[in-house]
């Protein structure tokens, strides 16, 4: 079952809870999210990326995964 946007947005929040969210897209497949957080700070964008991703919670885990792409921005507060 494709994933919506508000069920990302959940995920998401339950480890970022101070985050600014964006989750975008209406396919439920393929989705967009832009995550700007404190705890990004001093980290390579491949660490807040995977932080992104362990989020997730396995939702984009294999070709049988809820979630099938997921164009990501992330970043610390400016």
């Amino acid at each position: 079952m494709p994933m919506q946007a508000h069920e990302i947005e959940t995920l998401l929040r339950e480890t970022f809870p101070d985050a600014k969210i964006t989750v975008q897209g209406d396919d439920g497949v393929h989705m967009s999210a832009m995550v700007v957080d404190e705890s990004f700070r001093g980290k390579n964008r491949i660490q807040q990326q995977r932080a992104v991703y362990a989020a997730l919670k396995g939702k984009m885990d294999g070709p049988n995964g809820e979630l099938h792409a997921l164009a990501l921005t992330t970043r610390a507060p400016d």
